[in-house]
């Protein structure tokens, strides 16, 4: 079955005498040259007006310039979230270069991987990251500068003084919507990460696509907690460059740092729903001083049911959102609008509250039966296939893998399994590839099983996904011994965490004599998760 987009609905503020975009960084021209001394963005008490960062992104172009950057080159930053992140991508856009942004919880190895793949020459490192960056120097093949940034900033910060003593930089003629401006990772099924290579025109284009429904109107203030590693935070954060509204970025989405956003006017955000079901749990204070959002986005891991349920009670007049994407097509691709949570109920159509809900202007979806690649009929289940001028230009150094996933007539194979119903709602149910999303983090088995692989008394693992009600699935591993071999539980669970980001590893493991296979010899997980997700009102949680 093929589905468009949804109708546009209402965009709040009327940006109707600003250009189109064709680059990542017009829109913040536009609005330091039309309103200089508007607020762009607050950060750990400091504030930048449009024509401040301007300037910035403006004198880091020549900065980065003068090390070397040009056309085709990349930068890469590596830090918890800081508006350094986004100054670098617009610096490095306008000289038609690449930051690759890493995660900052990966393990050093994972860490040097990544650098080593995207071929950075300057790395932006955040001062609790410099011991891990330190103990891997000798590995960075490409790096030749590194430059540290502290939270609180000032005149002793290396980053700073390399934009005071920096001379602006206007964007060379010669650089193209189509040059890669960002490139994000994203763990692949062979056990390594993939460099996602977006475009300006990709990013520009979800900016436009996916506007409808985060809308925001005079006196509003963007929440941006969600990491910028990913693509929920790289891909929301233009949404307030592009209307031209002040942003409130947090260096982590912990409690206290989005109740303060919150308390400094921060209206509209996009989380993962975890944090709700934090929010929910921290007692009455808590719930009042969110229900001062005006709109709650959620994605990057499907919302629990009854959480749902619960914060829709909660929150009466806070405007729910579902958004459902990938890296690969720049963010968002469907979305579940406001009046859609409020109404499916009434309207007898509970089951959409569990959708993905409908297209976004710009984007096709097709459900196509992975075997015959035919198209499947209205509501059957199939891999879900999109194609938009947000995808991505493919993997960075993997022309095979990306070949594997982007068809000849420019369809991308999301390797997630769902189904459209007949008014086009998209309902994801399952992965075709073994992917975990815990806290809206994606975690593929793969990688996680060649590390426990190497534990010596493992003989054979396979990684699942179980339900968790706090973070959508936790990784569970479930392992047989070699002869004579054993190992506890936490045992095994600390040996992942030497060699992996914490937030991959097992939180509970289950020891089985023999793991059960098909006839060809494939561990049948599906098998082995059936008993944990037996009755749950969503097969994927």
């Amino acid at each position: 079955m093929t589905a468009t987009a949804s109708d546009p609905q209402t965009t709040w503020i009327d940006t109707s005498d600003a250009p189109e975009p064709h680059f990542v960084g017009d829109r913040l021209a536009h609005w330091a040259a039309t309103t200089p001394d508007a607020e762009c963005f607050s950060y750990l008490g400091r504030s930048w007006t449009y024509a401040e960062t301007h300037e910035r992104v403006r004198r880091l172009t020549g900065a980065l310039a003068g090390l070397g950057i040009g056309r085709g080159g990349t930068v890469s930053f590596l830090d918890k979230n800081h508006p350094a992140c986004v100054e670098l991508s617009l610096a490095a856009g306008d000289l038609g270069a690449a930051n690759a942004i890493i995660n900052f919880r990966l393990a050093g190895d994972e860490i040097d991987y990544a650098l080593n793949d995207s071929g950075a020459t300057v790395l932006v490192v955040g001062t609790e990251l410099m011991p891990t960056i330190e103990a891997i120097r000798d590995r960075l093949t490409h790096v030749q500068h590194v430059i540290e940034v502290t939270p609180e900033g000032g005149d002793s910060d290396p980053y700073e003084q390399l934009l005071a003593g920096a001379e602006p930089m206007e964007r060379p003629a010669d650089v193209s919507p189509e040059d890669t401006c960002l490139v994000m990772y994203s763990s692949g099924t062979t056990g390594r990460p993939k460099g996602v290579m977006l475009s300006h025109r990709n990013m520009v284009s979800h900016t436009i696509n996916a506007h409808d429904g985060w809308g925001f109107e005079p006196g509003d203030k963007s929440m941006v907690a969600m990491p910028l590693f990913h693509v929920g935070g790289s891909s929301y954060v233009l949404f307030g460059l592009h209307d031209g509204v002040p942003s409130v970025m947090t260096r982590d989405p912990d409690g206290m740092s989005l109740a303060g956003a919150i308390m400094a006017g921060a209206n509209r955000t996009f989380l993962v729903p975890a944090v709700l079901a934090q929010v929910l749990q921290s007692g009455p204070d808590a719930v009042k001083l969110f229900g001062a959002l005006k709109t709650y986005t959620y994605g990057a891991a499907p919302m629990p049911p009854p959480l749902l349920r619960a914060a829709m009670e909660a929150w009466p007049d806070t405007d729910f959102m579902q958004v459902y994407g990938l890296t690969e097509v720049a963010g968002v691709v469907t979305h579940l609008m406001p009046d859609e949570h409020r109404t499916a109920i009434p309207d007898g159509h509970p089951e959409r509250l569990v959708s993905a809900g409908r297209a976004v202007p710009g984007v096709e979806i097709r459900i196509v039966d992975p075997g015959t690649l035919e198209d499947v009929a209205t509501g059957e289940p199939g891999e879900v296939w999109l194609r938009t001028p947000q995808m991505f230009q493919g993997y960075l150094n993997k022309p095979e893998a990306t070949a594997e996933v982007i068809t000849p007539d420019g369809w991308f194979r999301s390797g997630d399994l769902g189904r459209l119903d007949a008014d086009g709602f998209l309902f994801v149910e399952d992965r075709l590839k073994d992917m975990i999303i815990s806290g809206g983090e994606n975690i593929y088995s793969p990688e996680v099983e060649r590390v426990l692989a190497e534990h010596p008394a493992v003989m054979e693992v396979a990684i699942i996904g179980v339900p968790d009600d706090t973070w959508g699935e936790s990784v569970k591993a479930v392992v047989s011994f070699h002869e004579g071999q054993s190992a506890t539980e936490q045992e095994l669970i600390d040996y992942c965490r030497e060699h992996l980001a914490h937030y991959k590893c097992p939180r509970s493991i289950d020891v089985l004599e023999l793991l059960p296979r098909n006839p060809t010899g494939k561990i049948l997980k599906r098998e082995l998760r059936q008993p944990y997700w037996d009755g749950r009102e969503r097969q994927v949680n």
